[in-house]
């Protein structure tokens, strides 16, 4: 698995955050997305990386801008370390 960071301008509430969740599920295909206006990013774990290409296809039709992207690999935290 891997997460990706896209960091987002523009995103001031909540409703932000579903506009930008809902233009990169549809454009990535992954379920696993989440934003934060107040960090100012949206993170997305999937099978892949997303690319600094697709976040920008995604997202800046939205009225946000794309201001970078970093992805890195990612494991499912197990419960107390030992469930899971």
């Amino acid at each position: 698995m891997v997460k990706t960071v896209i960091k987002v301008d523009g995103m001031m509430c909540p409703m932000c955050e579903s506009h930008v969740n809902e233009a990169v599920r549809k454009a990535t295909g992954f379920d696993n997305v989440k934003s934060d206006h107040k960090k100012g990013e949206t993170v997305v774990i999937g099978e892949a990386a997303v690319s600094e290409e697709a976040a920008h296809a995604a997202i800046d039709p939205t009225g946000y801008t794309v201001l970078g992207v970093r992805s890195e690999p990612w494991e499912k935290k197990k419960l107390f370390g030992i469930f899971g």
